[in-house]
């Protein structure tokens, strides 16, 4: 890992330079500045499951993607229309400037915060910061090059919980069960874990829904399936459903019920935009969706495909 290095101020011929110009060795170039590194790339994934430390900075904890272009900060901070918001870039959310040999940020409702930034690779950087002792260590793509699998694949929770209910709008193949009878699904911010199911019929207004089922959901990763998951629901009343889970668009999804061999479409209802920090509305079930959503680190089980 190559950190970046401040270069002192120096004195030359009796006049003393005041500015300063942050600099490093790279082994793609003889020497580039921080600035150049922070802009090399249009978007900078965060790629939240490896941050180190317990506290956190929440505009990044917030956001999906980062960019640094021309003193202008922006973030993506949903999954849904990511790509075409900003042109890709996302929303404006503070500035920056790299004079001081950091990566300075004021963001517009979080304020000035400082990062130490250390090269790990041409396309990859970490940023400290030491007041809050955290790193986050980000991955550079160009608009055009942008992986949208991986993104929706390792934030497939968050994914989910961007629409608030999903609504069955197809179901093919298969022997007659329960869940045929299961219209709406709702993926809540709530603990991160929890769910419920709906048997309106189709065409309910999302906010008269009646949310008769409630219980706890959990992802899982398929080995040898980077675009694929196995999602399982546990009812309260005991009884536990399993499913593939493809994304198939940023607004619908495929899960393929393996015990009944019936697959289901499902289709995203009432998307909520996560801005720059302010609240929402509030949802059914006292379930809050809010712009000060947060990403947690997640650690999935792995499953092996059962068929």
């Amino acid at each position: 890992m190559k950190s970046l290095k401040l270069l002192s101020a120096i004195l030359i011929i009796g006049v003393f330079f005041s500015s300063c110009s942050s600099v490093f060795q790279d082994d793609f170039r003889n020497e580039i500045s921080l600035e150049e590194v922070v802009s090399r790339y249009d978007l900078w994934y965060v790629d939240y499951h490896r941050t180190i430390g317990n506290r956190d900075i929440p505009y990044v904890s917030k956001a999906f993607t980062l960019s640094f272009l021309n003193g202008i900060l922006y973030a993506n901070n949903n999954i849904v229309d990511i790509g075409f918001t900003g042109n890709g870039l996302g929303i404006d959310v503070g500035v920056y400037n790299t004079f001081s040999g950091f990566l300075e940020t004021r963001h517009d409702l979080y304020g000035k915060n400082d990062f130490e930034v250390s090269i790990i690779s041409n396309n990859e950087i970490s940023l400290y910061n030491y007041r809050q002792n955290v790193t986050y260590f980000l991955v550079g793509y160009q608009v055009n090059t942008f992986d949208y699998d991986k993104l929706f694949y390792e934030n497939i929770e968050y994914f989910l919980q961007e629409y608030e209910a999903w609504e069955k709008v197809d179901t093919r193949g298969g022997i007659p069960n329960a869940f045929d009878a299961e219209n709406y699904l709702q993926f809540t911010p709530k603990n991160i874990t929890t769910f419920y199911s709906s048997q309106d019929p189709f065409g309910t207004q999302i906010a008269n829904i009646n949310w008769s089922y409630v219980g706890g959901y959990e992802i899982f990763d398929v080995a040898g399936y980077e675009d694929l998951k196995i999602l399982t629901l546990n009812y309260e009343g005991g009884d536990i459903e399993e499913f593939e889970l493809s994304v198939i668009n940023d607004g619908e999804i495929s899960l393929y019920n393996v015990n009944s061999k019936t697959t289901y479409n499902f289709l995203g209802r009432n998307f909520e935009l996560i801005r720059k920090g302010e609240k929402t509305k509030k949802s059914t079930k006292d379930t809050v969706w809010n712009n000060n959503r947060k990403r947690t680190k997640i650690i999935r089980k792995i499953k092996e495909r059962r068929h």
